[in-house]
């Protein structure tokens, strides 16, 4: 029986499902196995004491501190939890994992009050466990394994909608993209203030994308009939997780497609000329190359008109993945079909569980 809950176990893992294994912790099931990865990690953040405006041999003192730090700490918490002072923690709970952000970012502080860098070392930390746990706690290099296996019968999907949906987006992106204020925009604007409008869509097309999973995992649910064994509130996550990546992704391609498209377009329709009349220069070549005896040239302009169109028609395309009621049935038609074995499973693994 043992080894046939290990198969269930292991083929909702394969499927970006490992929180419907029953008794998941993310310490026994997470932390735990990656404690030397930790340990590494937090031993080699000594060297956040280090300041640039310190000697060699100042900074080799401040590490050394650093590193007794570390270690002082990490035996306080031994002692706190019953090990030895100077065991390595076989166990990562909540006080560990505090241990990992906090102690690590207090040492630019106590070595040249560097509160900047404590911060940034502070959301480092947690990006990193927020990483571990979505590799592995939540299955996130499985589930894009499931949607990537699935993407052309996806794909076909998204290739309606677009064909539903393109006509308004197309009039809008090629007059956008043969404007000169257009061009203007994206040629005068910081850097940062560029990718902070990129990243306003994503957020915004996240959003979008976000906001009706709770319900149609529910409806996920019912459909495929497991309403007699029902779902936890963190395996419906992980339903919706499933959910959210497979659509983020034909996002993700939509918008590379469209992306490409116009790099294309304005390689070959947007001639140095053309680019002097409505920036005032040539743009910043990046490289050239002839075609047809044409001398054909890839500019930064051309780039973040091409990419800030490709990021409005990402966001435009979840704004119809979300209304549009056609392509939503056949996605959750198909959908449904794919996890109904997964919810079986699940009905079977926990009778025998209960065996």
């Amino acid at each position: 029986m043992d080894d046939e809950l290990r198969a269930y176990e292991r083929r909702f893992r394969r499927r970006g499902l490992p929180l419907f294994i029953e008794d998941f912790s993310a310490s026994t099931n997470v932390f735990n196995r990656v404690v030397p990865l930790l340990g590494l990690s937090f031993l080699a953040q000594t060297l956040n004491a280090l300041n640039l405006e310190w000697s060699t041999a100042g900074n080799i003192a401040a590490v050394a501190g650093g590193l007794a730090i570390l270690l002082v700490a990490l035996g306080l918490l031994n002692r706190a939890r019953g090990r030895p002072l100077r065991s390595v923690p076989r166990t990562v709970g909540k006080a560990e994992l505090a241990l990992y952000v906090l102690v690590p970012a207090l040492l630019p502080l106590i070595f040249g009050g560097q509160w900047r860098s404590s911060l940034v070392i502070v959301g480092a930390n947690l990006l990193f466990l927020a990483l571990i746990y979505a590799v592995l706690g939540l299955g996130l290099v499985a589930i894009l394994r499931w949607v990537l296996g699935r993407l052309v019968s996806q794909l076909a999907g998204s290739l309606e909608l677009i064909a539903r949906a393109v006509p308004l987006l197309a009039i809008f992106a090629l007059l956008s993209f043969t404007t000169q204020e257009m061009w203007q925009i994206f040629s005068s604007i910081d850097v940062a203030i560029f990718w902070t409008i990129i990243g306003l869509f994503v957020i915004l097309g996240t959003s979008f994308l976000v906001v009706r999973i709770p319900r149609e995992a529910r409806l996920l649910e019912h459909e495929a009939k497991a309403d007699d064994v029902p779902l936890k509130r963190r395996q419906r996550l992980n339903v919706g997780l499933v959910m959210f990546v497979s659509q983020a992704v034909q996002v993700l391609i939509v918008s590379l497609v469209i992306g490409i498209f116009f790099t294309i377009f304005g390689l070959l329709a947007i001639d140095e000329t053309v680019r002097t009349e409505w920036i005032g220069s040539t743009g910043d070549v990046l490289f050239s190359f002839d075609l047809f005896g044409e001398q054909l040239e890839v500019t930064r302009q051309l780039l973040r008109v091409a990419i800030g169109l490709a990021a409005f028609s990402g966001f435009y395309f979840a704004i119809a993945m979300l209304t549009d009621s056609t392509y939503r049935e056949e996605f959750l038609e198909e959908l449904t079909s794919e996890m109904r074995d997964s919810f079986e499973a699940r009905a079977e693994y926990l009778r025998l569980r209960a065996a």
